[in-house]
């Protein structure tokens, strides 16, 4: 198991918690919790080793795209792909709603 964490530059706080997901064979489970403005944070745990740069690429592209809601996310990931990874973080803030 690995644990990964990031920081990203944000807007406003997000206006509630959210989940998305579940764990299980190849997806993953998106924990979001409203945080300060101006910063998310970002836990990854994974059972999968050596996907670091990856997860980086991936996080990097979504948070670089747009202002989202300032965030304390953690995702539980058990193996997978990185568009479903975008998809449960995009369903976590659907679900937060916009400040």
């Amino acid at each position: 198991m690995e644990q990964l964490q990031f920081e990203y530059a944000a807007g406003l706080p997000a206006a509630r918690r959210a989940l998305a997901g579940v764990v299980g064979s190849g997806d993953l489970e998106v924990l979001l919790e409203p945080a300060a403005a101006g910063r998310t944070t970002v836990l990854v745990q994974t059972s999968v080793n050596g996907f670091g740069a990856t997860w980086k690429a991936v996080l990097d592209r979504l948070f670089s795209a747009a202002a989202l809601p300032a965030a304390h996310i953690e995702i539980h990931d058990s193996g997978a792909t990185p568009g479903v990874v975008r998809l449960r973080i995009e369903q976590a803030y659907d679900d937060a709603g916009r400040p």
